[in-house]
């Protein structure tokens, strides 16, 4: 069995496209939340997710397309994207987002889309993680979020330790410890690398590999251009940040 976990797809089909060739038909597809926002095409990635999905969990931009849930703390490029994506939105797609649950749990590891009980927390440093760490038992957490491909871990006596994974690289797991595992963004890193990031889980090899790949990004901000969304959101793209 091997996973491949994605997260913050935030309307990006070019990059979504190009991360499902890189895997296998064989491989069990999870998303850890935020596939719309930002991003000019969330109905066609809904659409392409359902066909390959096991499971999937709420994000915080998916929940504020449905609610307008949190739009207050929304910058303002954020918030007009979500009043698009809003106006957009087929009914079908706006079920599917619906019926996403908050997390999901396996007997190995925890999807959230932020953190655990507090869903829509950012893991930014040592402090937060290390209440993550708190407020569950799960060995493995992974998370999404802060577009962010990075690692965490917790050693037996609560010292949490960090791990930048930039231009990607594996995580072999050690006895012992916990990990909490940030798996980037399909739809807009920011991790100053603007490569799409996006993880294989392998349990039985007890590893995780980072996968960063190039995707068409000037057809996105062409896409994004032609919807009037926020130039920000283009150009950010190939900055990576």
């Amino acid at each position: 069995m091997r996973y491949a976990i994605i997260s913050d797809v935030h309307g990006n089909i070019e990059s979504l496209e190009r991360a499902f060739s890189l895997m296998d038909p064989s491989d069990e597809v999870l998303c850890l939340g935020d596939i719309v926002g930002y991003g000019p095409n969330p109905n066609e990635c809904i659409a392409l997710l359902r066909t390959r999905l096991r499971h999937a969990v709420l994000g915080n931009h998916d929940l504020a397309a449905l609610e307008n849930f949190g739009v207050e703390y929304f910058n303002d490029a954020a918030r007009a994207a979500i009043a698009w994506t809003q106006r957009v939105l087929s009914d079908e797609s706006r079920a599917w987002l619906n019926g996403l649950s908050y997390e999901i749990r396996y007997p190995e590891f925890l999807m959230v889309h932020g953190a655990p009980v507090n869903y829509f927390e950012y893991i930014l440093d040592k402090r937060t993680a290390a209440k993550a760490f708190a407020l569950t038992d799960a060995p493995l957490v992974f998370i999404g979020h802060t577009h962010i491909a990075e690692y965490w871990a917790q050693e037996p006596d609560g010292t949490v330790g960090h791990r930048h994974m930039q231009q990607g690289g594996v995580l072999e797991f050690e006895e012992g410890r916990r990990y909490i595992v940030d798996v980037g963004s399909i739809g807009q890193p920011r991790d100053l690398n603007p490569e799409a990031s996006f993880v294989f889980y392998e349990p039985q090899k007890r590893t995780v590999e980072w996968v960063r790949y190039p995707y068409p990004i000037q057809e996105v901000q062409e896409k994004i251009h032609e919807a009037h969304l926020p130039e920000y959101l283009a150009m950010r793209l190939e900055s990576g940040r």
